[in-house]
């Protein structure tokens, strides 16, 4: 094993294809229709240098969720736009389109189903106020779970979900300083404590205690007070969520997103992997590329890569 990185990488599954962001660039790589690996790669400054409010607690979170979203939907709309054949393309338009319908979907499924349900189920436990957050709380937990669960039984979110494995192996093995070939990434567990998907469910625990406050709160102000605080919430769920790696005390707060991972992570195949690996070497600098390449071999699929910006050549 060499040594592992001074830095970290994120990313997310996208369209037959992986994201993957490092401290300076972004990038991503699909498996096209026709068996190629493509990819592109866009210079990312890091935010701390290009703004003093990334560097404040809890605004920073919310900067890095503004950034992220916007990242994915880039990387989402050109992977939808390459995974497809020429009978299927997808218009750039269409993906924001779906975007936006989607975003009003969960407020409408995870803002404002809980707190009507809630009130309706609130008469059954004295009218309380402190149960109507209980319930509004429990409520938007079964959605978030139930919708995740509904969704993954389509064989397309399954591939989907692959890819998200491919991910978090990918990482895993780079992270630990192993070589990035299929084998040794195969090893590792597809669950990661940084997967977004552990944010969303820390969202909720912190959405349930900052709502406690609002209990006193009439119907109306109810639902306008949760959209209002969506901002603070996420960027006090960022910090609990960046202090919980690492810390064994603090293990607790990421655990339930682990758990949820078990829905939203599936195994990839060796095609999948080489993906993930891809990306991984097309977001990074050369020096850190060399530094895995000094690590052993590399998937080999990962190294014959097209690159949109220069119409072709070897990753």
């Amino acid at each position: 094993m060499s040594r592992p990185p001074g830095v970290t990488v994120g990313g997310q599954a996208v369209i037959e294809g992986v994201m993957m962001r490092a401290p300076n660039a972004w990038a991503v790589a699909v498996r096209r229709p026709d068996g190629l690996i493509e990819a592109k790669r866009d210079d990312l400054p890091g935010l701390t240098s290009r703004s003093r409010l990334a560097r404040t607690p809890f605004v920073r979170g919310i900067m890095v969720l503004a950034e992220s979203l916007t990242l994915g939907f880039k990387a989402l709309s050109w992977s939808a736009e390459k995974a497809a054949d020429e009978e299927h393309k997808v218009r750039r338009g269409e993906v924001a389109l779906t975007m936006v319908i989607a975003v009003v979907f969960a407020l409408g499924l995870f803002v404002f189903v809980p707190v009507l349900g809630a009130g309706f189920l609130k008469q059954f436990v004295n009218d309380s106020n402190i149960g109507f957050v209980i319930l509004d709380g429990l409520i938007r937990i079964v959605l978030i779970v139930g919708y995740i669960w509904l969704i993954g039984r389509s064989d397309d979110i399954q591939r989907v979900f692959q890819y998200h494995g491919a991910e978090h192996k990918t990482i895993h093995a780079y992270e630990n300083g192993d070589p990035l070939d299929v084998e040794a990434i195969q090893r590792y567990s597809p669950r990661h404590p940084r997967c977004g998907t552990s944010f969303i469910v820390i969202v909720a625990m912190v959405a349930f205690f900052v709502f406690l406050l609002l209990a006193p709160l009439e119907f109306f102000w109810q639902v306008v007070a949760r959209l209002a605080l969506i901002p603070v919430i996420a960027g006090i769920s960022y910090e609990v969520l960046k202090a919980a790696v690492g810390r064994p005390w603090l293990v607790w707060a990421s655990q339930p997103g682990m758990w949820i991972q078990s829905i939203t992570t599936n195994e990839p195949d060796e095609h999948q992997v080489e993906v993930a690996v891809a990306s991984l070497l097309a977001a990074l600098d050369p020096e850190a590329v060399a530094e895995i390449h000094s690590r052993g071999a590399v998937a080999a699929g990962a190294l014959a890569v097209q690159y949109e910006e220069d119409g072709g050549g070897d990753g």
